[in-house]
This record gives structure tokens, sequence and C-alpha cells, in this order.
């Protein structure tokens, strides 16, 4: 064999070899993730237990407060009342345990009411997020008749002038004496799942028109050049002119509120699943690397609760308490919203891409996974989740457990244990 040959041969089985140590390193990984995985759906299923057993039976748990209050609840109206339903049927789905099923019926049964309701645009996380996934995982078709009388009642909400479904009913504006006649925020496209399942399940068009005009509308109006996002667009409802860009979560009008670019990386992933339109993908893509690349998230990747947070101190006209806070605290919640968002994203994108996303994924997750993160049974109100940021500008629910945050933990394993059994189904 002349030497040259012998030098491909040699170099073949170098690349070869290097290959195979790749394949097996990442094989080893995901197996430490879902060995990770498994551990903490356990340690979920004992702590919602543990909550069920001191929840109201026409209550919802939303967060839990450690130095007094204890358990903080609302009513079914409540934006938050979906994520308690919906996180008891993965954890069902999980582990087979008929109690936690049955509990979230009898959520259910108390959140059923709710799909008249057309004075909120959160009907998407209210009603899909738990009768979604009963629906998901039964068919019952009882579930079905409900997602699609709470998807009409989010279209009534839908503006043709604005090509936007309105968030919040007409407020007075947060900064200034102004009126705010129609404000969207970027909360809002998480909300659009819901009117393209209503879509599909009606063959009813208007519902995928109504979702993909506003996800067009946020990506023109909500997302900048840099692909950070605002949080509220006011737009003027009798001609859909732009009327003002500001923030009522985030640090600053034209900061990177973390949970809200959260938002949008899994709103805009949803829908270009949905539509097939590389617009979306492209602007999913972008957000995401928005977040990622950012040169203020920390190594474990659970973000400050704004990546601008602290750099030119506080608005005098917040509710904030500097000896209250004096470190910007991190934000579960917008981390286990990634990481489950990611998962997703991580099947639409080329190769390098895709793992690069998946593997942000695998921090996130093992990062909430770890005591600093995820609360041992028995403790944290019941919740699985620490350090979670409800709004910091009003003083609420800062460094404190969410049910969201719980939610989309629970998504998120669920989704990664489900793509490496080959049945991520979304």
């Amino acid at each position: 064999m002349k030497p040259n040959y012998v030098i491909l041969v040699l170099l073949v089985f170098s690349i070869l070899g290097c290959s195979a140590a790749r394949m097996n390193s990442n094989k080893h990984t995901a197996q430490n993730i879902i060995s990770t995985i498994d551990s903490s759906f356990q340690n979920a299923i004992l702590q919602y237990r543990f909550l069920k057993s001191n929840l109201p039976i026409n209550r919802f748990p939303k967060s839990y407060d450690a130095n007094g209050k204890g358990l903080i609840t609302s009513s079914s109206r409540d934006w938050t009342s979906g994520f308690y339903p919906g996180a008891l049927i993965y954890l069902y789905e999980e582990s087979g345990d008929q109690k936690l099923f049955d509990e979230a019926k009898v959520k259910l049964q108390v959140l059923d009411n709710q799909k008249f309701n057309n004075r909120t645009h959160d009907l998407g996380f209210m009603m899909y997020c738990s009768f979604g996934n009963a629906y998901r995982l039964t068919k019952d078709i009882k579930y079905k008749e409900v997602l699609i009388e709470s998807a009409k009642s989010l279209a009534s909400r839908y503006n043709p002038r604005v090509k936007s479904i309105q968030s919040w009913d007409r407020i007075k504006s947060f900064v200034t004496d102004d009126y705010w006649d129609f404000p969207v925020i970027i909360d809002n496209m998480m909300n659009l799942e819901l009117l393209f399942f209503a879509s599909k399940a009606t063959g009813d068009q208007r519902f995928k028109d109504f979702a993909m005009n506003h996800a067009e509308t946020a990506m023109k109006n909500h997302v900048r050049p840099d692909y950070s996002a605002y949080h509220v667009v006011v737009y003027n409802p009798e001609n859909g002119e732009v009327v003002d860009k500001q923030t009522y979560q985030g640090f600053a009008h034209n900061s990177a509120w973390s949970r809200g670019q959260g938002w949008g990386i899994y709103g805009f992933t949803m829908v270009y699943r949905e539509t097939g339109d590389k617009r979306f993908l492209k602007t999913a893509q972008g957000m995401a690397d928005f977040f990622l690349d950012h040169q203020r998230l920390p190594q474990d990747k659970i973000p400050y609760w704004d990546f601008n947070a602290g750099q030119d101190g506080f608005p005098s006209s917040w509710n904030y308490d500097a000896s209250k806070y004096p470190i910007i605290p991190r934000d579960a919640s917008a981390a286990a919203l990634v990481a489950s968002a990611l998962i997703e994203l991580s099947q639409y994108v080329e190769k390098t891409k895709s793992a690069e996303y998946l593997s942000a994924a695998e921090t996130m997750i093992k990062s909430l996974s770890t005591p600093t993160y995820s609360a041992a049974a028995g403790q944290n109100g019941g919740f699985i989740l620490k350090h979670g940021v409800g709004n910091l500008t009003k003083d609420r629910e800062v460094d404190a457990p969410l049910s969201y945050a719980d939610y989309y933990y629970i998504e998120a394993m669920s989704r990664y244990k489900k793509l490496k059994d080959g049945k991520l189904n979304l």
C-alpha cells in the first residue's frame, strides 16, 4: 500500500473514531439528562400531591409566600388558572397516578365557565394549557367543545384594522396620564395556539387568519432589529397605527425583559409549526439567538429578570425597594419557558443550530433541577421551582414560586423525554 493511501486510511479511521466518540458523548449526556428528569419528575409528583392537599376545591395555586401569606391562590378568572390542571395532566401522563388526573378534572370543572370570558386575551393560557392537554390525552369531545367556545371568545377581541387581538381593555398608561385604547403585549403570542386548534377542529379559516395576522403584526412592531422584544405596543384601534411602545414588567421601555423574550421564542416557534411560514421561523431563531448569545446570560442559563436590569438605576415611579432586592433576581420561569421552546425549535432548524438549541435546553433543565432552583419535597408550598419573578416593577411575586414556571418546566422535561424516545408529537 502506498504511503498516501496509508495516510488516507488512517485519516478516515480517525474521523470515524472522533464521530463515534461524539455520538457516545451525546448519548451519555442525554442519558444523564433523562436520569435527572426522571428524578425531578418524582419530586414534582410529590410536590403536587402536597400542593393538592392544601388547595381549596374552587381555587387555583398561583404562588407561595414563605414570609407570612403562605399559599397564594386565585379564582378561575386569573390568567394563571390553567397552569395547575395542565401540570397535573403532564404529571399523570408521566406517572399514571389516577389521583393526579382526578384532581385535574375537578379543576377543569371549575375552569369551564371561562370559555365565555371575552374580557381577556389570556384564554390560551387558561384554556389551552388545561383543556388542550386534557383533549390531547383523552380525545374527549367535551374538552374539544370547550376549546372551540374559548377560541370564539378570544377571537371576539380581534380588530381587523389593527390586525391584532387586544390584550387589555382600555387602560391608563403606566407612565403618563394618557389612556391606552388598544394595548397588545408580547405575551399574547402564546394565546394564538388556541385559535390554530379551533381552525383545524372546525374548518373555520378565520381562526387561523386572525392568529397569522396577529403574529405578523407582532413580528413587525414588537420585534426590534436585534430580535429583542418590546413588551407593550399601543395601537390606535380606528386606523391601526402604532401609538407607543412601552413596558409594564420589564426594566425599561427599550430593555429586554427575559420572560417576554421567552414568550416570543415560544410563540413564533409555534406559529411556524402551524403555518410553515419561514418568516416566523427566522423570527423565532433570531429571538432565541439574542437570548442565548447575550453577554449577560449567566453560565447556568437562568436569566436575570431583565437583560438590561440595573444598568442605569430604576425609574422612580416603580414600587421597587433596592434594600429588599439588592441583587437583580433571576427568573426561573423565563428559563423553563425558553427550555421548552428550544426543544421544539431544535426540530425545525439545520443540524448545527439544532444541537446548539438542544444543548442550551439541557443546561437549563439541569440548572433548574438543582437544589438551587428546585425545592425539596414538602417545601416551597408544594411548588417545584423557586426564584421566579412575577412583576418586579410592582413588587409582586419577586423571588417566588410561580405556577407557570412549574408548568413550562414540566413541559420541557416531558418534551425532552419524548424527543429522545422518538415520540415528540407537537
